[in-house]
């Protein structure tokens, strides 16, 4: 049986493009030093599968400054869950 691993992007920078993906379930590709990820979907489309754009992301995870944990604000629900 023959197994198909072209993979048609859908959103993101790389729209309407496609590519051998192997049997991945997530494709991540780097595009001017970010990551930007796709995800596998059960749709088929011109012989290959459709993946779906799912963001961008750091290469070395979340960027410095963005968030200030002594800044953040704890959610209502969180007190009454600890009791």
């Amino acid at each position: 049986m023959e197994t198909n691993t072209k993979a048609h992007l859908a959103g993101g920078p790389r729209d309407g493009s496609s590519q051998d993906a192997g049997d991945r379930a997530l494709l991540e590709i780097e595009i001017d030093g970010m990551i930007h990820r796709y995800i596998r979907t059960t749709k088929q489309r011109d012989g290959g599968t459709v993946y779906n754009y799912d963001g961008m992301v750091a290469p070395g995870g979340g960027e410095p400054g963005v968030e200030d944990p002594a800044a953040r604000v704890a959610s209502p629900k969180a007190d009454a869950e600890g009791q």
